[in-house]
């Protein structure tokens, strides 16, 4: 049985590249490119797969009806996939406990925890609420790799 072990392997490995899967109202799959690392859910303390996207996202408007996706992270013949939960947390996508000071923060760590940095953090920080950023925790429930 795989293990999120595996999967921050393949993530290492392939530059933090993943594709994500959403389901539009008609049940078809939407997918598209994601650049994604580990963090810490800020609430339930759980370890979750997560990226960001802005709040005008063809991804995020189905994740708020169905938040349920799957990431496929690649690096040459290996693969990993995770499928779960999606927790919302934005600036249009408020979460009980956690507020504005709290989420600047957790799209920092999701940044870095996706490989990024950043030379000037107050120019990110007013890029991402200028986006109306929301970061994406996906709570495994499924793990395959290869």
């Amino acid at each position: 049985m795989a293990t999120l072990d595996d999967v921050h392997s393949v993530i290492d490995k392939g530059g933090h590249r993943g594709v994500v899967s959403t389901t539009r109202a008609d049940g078809s799959i939407q997918s598209s490119v994601v650049v994604a690392g580990f963090v810490t859910h800020p609430v339930t303390g759980e370890r979750t797969v997560a990226f960001t996207t802005p709040a005008d996202s063809v991804k995020l408007r189905f994740l708020r009806v169905r938040p349920k996706a799957t990431v496929v992270f690649f690096a040459g013949y290996h693969w990993a996939s995770v499928e779960g939960e999606a927790d919302l947390i934005g600036y249009a996508d408020p979460f009980d406990g956690l507020d504005t000071e709290d989420l600047r923060l957790l799209l920092r760590e999701v940044f870095t925890a996706a490989g990024g940095s950043h030379d000037d953090w107050e120019e990110y920080d007013r890029a991402m609420a200028e986006q109306r950023r929301t970061a994406v925790l996906l709570r495994p429930a499924r793990i395959v790799a290869m």
